[in-house]
């Protein structure tokens, strides 16, 4: 579906050479699909952890040669240099490393800094599973791998299908809080609220709050939700905030406390997501039966 627009594209392209940064989006988009066409990007750095396991899960871990501090999947990315995140990208670092792409999200600083210093800059918003799916698919193009874009994109379709499919008939309809960090949740409009309402779970968190809006914590006393899934580290003592320890899901023991390396799976919009759905039904078919 990509191939006529792209040798549209490629054939419009002035045979000049130019600054990636004094091209429009839309041309810039245009170049990195016609280079990635004759010659796929051999030295990639990403600035975010679901970036860098989308060019992982699309083949392409070889050429990354550097990425930001939290990508830590798959292990063979641990060794990788380290270039900050998304408030604090290294850029001299990452000029150093002659990538000819760098990969990052819309709320990343770097982007502009790295396109005035003509560094290739493909900028990927994974924020929802429309999104997620567009990102993989436009990676995909620019790594030259289409068909293993979209093969990617129907396998997680169909791990999510087969999570709601486990997911008990008594759970299904149950009202669902999910925390995300200390004060702050994910909204039914964010990609964990997708995968939780593809799971037939309702979220008492409304998207008009914004996609992983801070919680007043009164919501939940307006709102009881009967599970809450969230941070081992922030929910162990729950029950010590104001106002909660009357909450129907606590006095039911019916929380989901996930380790660190569960967080970084379901907080991750990228190849895993199937992946990510299918432990949360673990983690709920786990809770004890409700009085």
């Amino acid at each position: 579906m990509f191939a006529p627009t792209l040798a549209t594209a490629c054939a419009a392209l002035p045979p000049t050479r130019f600054r990636l940064s004094r091209l429009s989006s839309v041309a810039a988009w245009s170049l990195l699909s016609c280079v990635a066409s004759a010659q796929p990007p051999q030295r990639i750095v990403t600035l975010a952890p679901s970036l860098t396991e989308s060019v992982c899960a699309l083949g392409h871990c070889a050429q990354l040669v550097g990425a930001d501090r939290h990508s830590s999947w798959p292990l063979s990315v641990l060794p990788l240099p380290r270039m900050g995140g998304l408030e604090d990208a290294d850029i001299e670092g990452i000029v150093a490393l002659r990538p000819d792409m760098v990969l990052l999200g819309p709320r990343s600083r770097a982007g502009e800094r790295l396109q005035a210093l003509g560094v290739p800059v493909l900028t990927l918003d994974g924020r929802t599973h429309a999104d997620l799916k567009r990102m993989l698919l436009k990676l995909g193009e620019a790594l030259g791998e289409p068909d293993r874009a979209a093969e990617l994109v129907a396998r997680i379709d169909a791990e999510l299908a087969a999570a709601a499919a486990r997911l008990p008939a008594a759970l299904r309809g149950r009202s669902v809080y999910v925390e995300v960090a200390p004060g702050s949740a994910a909204s039914d409009k964010s990609f964990i609220g997708e995968t939780v309402a593809r799971l037939g779970l309702v979220n008492v968190v409304g998207g008009e709050l914004g996609l992983f809006p801070r919680i007043n914590p009164e919501l939940l006393l307006r709102k009881p939700p009967d599970l809450i899934i969230g941070p081992r580290a922030t929910l162990a003592h729950a029950a010590d905030r104001p106002g909660w320890s009357a909450l129907p899901a606590l006095r039911q023991q019916q929380l989901c406390l996930l380790d660190a390396d569960r967080m970084d799976l379901l907080s991750r919009p990228g190849p895993r997501l199937g992946e990510a759905a299918q432990m949360l039904v673990d983690c709920l078919m786990a809770l004890p039966p409700r009085e």
